[in-house]
């Protein structure tokens, strides 16, 4: 049953004032919805929004309640559902990869929302209509194939839509975001190539968030050769130069750099390392060739404590203007990467820290003050109003918060 908008206002509102009141709702990010104006609050009602978010099973999340208060609280106010990280270094084999898929699958069906799993791109616009949240699964990782390409196809059954070829080190297709930092210049794999043309056979967008450099430039150059036509995203990745920054160095290359305009550790602009995890001009404009788009997310701590308190809607909306100037509204959304919870992310990267080999940059983002992740529900209708006083208009909105998105599904699920 299709419910009225004035229906959907009354059920969030109601739902709002719950959530408001409960604990065990309140994650770290600040919540700016009840600040947003009535007319961007209705305006999330009205409009398909689509998020990303990574929150595997025992870093994000150990309770199913907190998954179930996670979309209770988006759907209330508006989200239309999100790609969600099932495959991750917490999955690093097919057994663990498959305890994940039902450890979500499990809590997403405890919500009081309608779930509704994502097979078709319109599904996405069906939940919104319905009044629905829709559920899509992405992996940021293949180390779960353990070589073997023909669990690609199973993972497209599962309903695996969005896929990494790699994380952050290096993996059987490539190299990742952080080992390039090590100066590992080299990319993408034959083994790489394989997954690439299973991926694009069985239905699999083809995400380059985490990658190195050349492993971008590789996969590109071969989907633009081998699969002409078929989009690539980057799934959550803001642009390096809305903060002037370098995203490609190596960290030899960061320190002296650092050494040379006389920065030194404690001062306002040193940097440990590179901004690995954004991405250059270049990168964005080749994925806007190939007809696909990249997300922005507001994880305060992949921008290296930018700002030592949370992220305001202001400077959201200042992200994903930044991306706009160098694409065009056409290629733009929003893909937060929220981890729900920033408490155990910490404690995940310390013991993990092979996987997280950047120099201390991400723990130090953590002790300068990074804080939320910029939970969509809790962002989304303040930034709406903040990009108007930008003068984008309704249609851009729409566009950027999904869209965009579905027409590149419509693209690469084939």
């Amino acid at each position: 049953m299709k419910l009225s908008n004035k229906m959907k206002c009354l059920i969030a509102t109601a739902v709002s004032v719950c959530f408001l009141n409960t604990a065990s709702a309140s994650i770290e990010t600040k919540d700016w919805h009840n600040i947003a104006s009535p007319k961007a609050q209705q305006f999330m009602q009205d409009n398909m929004a689509v998020d990303f978010y990574a929150a595997p099973f025992g870093t994000g999340w150990d309770q199913n309640r907190e998954v179930t208060n996670y979309i209770d609280l988006a759907h209330s106010r508006g989200i239309s559902g999100a790609s969600i990280t099932l495959g991750s270094p917490a999955t690093p084999n097919w057994a663990k990869y498959k305890a994940e898929l039902a450890k979500w699958t499990e809590a997403v069906q405890e919500s009081n929302a309608k779930i509704r799993f994502v097979k078709e791109p319109e599904d996405f616009v069906k939940a919104q209509q319905n009044g629905e949240y829709a559920v899509m699964w992405n992996s940021q990782t293949t180390m779960m194939l353990e070589g073997d390409v023909s669990r690609v196809k199973e993972m497209a059954d599962d309903g695996i839509k969005v896929m990494q070829l790699v994380y952050n080190g290096v993996e059987l297709t490539g190299v990742g975001g952080v080992s390039a930092l090590t100066g590992d210049k080299s990319g993408l794999t034959q083994y790489g190539k394989e997954v690439i043309d299973e991926m694009v056979k069985h239905g699999i967008t083809v995400d380059m968030s985490h990658h190195g450099y050349q492993t971008t430039v590789d996969i590109t150059d071969y989907m633009k050769d081998k699969h002409p036509g078929v989009p690539a995203i980057y799934s959550h990745s803001p642009l390096a130069s809305t903060y002037g920054c370098e995203p490609h160095e190596t960290l030899t290359e960061t320190e002296k750099r650092m050494a040379e305009k006389g920065y030194k550790k404690g001062d306002p602009f040193y940097r440990l390392s590179a901004c690995y995890r954004l991405i250059s001009d270049e990168q964005a404009l080749t994925v806007k060739e190939m007809g696909g788009m990249i997300s922005i997310t507001a994880t305060e701590w992949m921008m290296d404590g930018v700002w030592p308190e949370d992220i305001t809607p202001k400077q959201f909306a200042e992200m994903i203007d930044g991306a706009v100037k160098v694409v065009g509204i056409e290629h733009v959304g929003i893909g937060t990467d929220d981890m729900m919870t920033t408490s155990k992310v910490v404690g995940f990267a310390k013991a993990n820290a092979d996987v997280y080999t950047d120099n201390g940059y991400m723990i130090d983002a953590f002790n300068r003050g990074a804080t939320g992740c910029a939970e969509m529900s809790k962002h989304l209708a303040a930034v709406i109003d903040e990009l108007w006083k930008m003068g984008y208009s309704n249609e851009d909105m729409r566009k950027i918060m999904g869209e965009n998105l579905v027409r590149v599904y419509k693209k690469s699920w084939k």
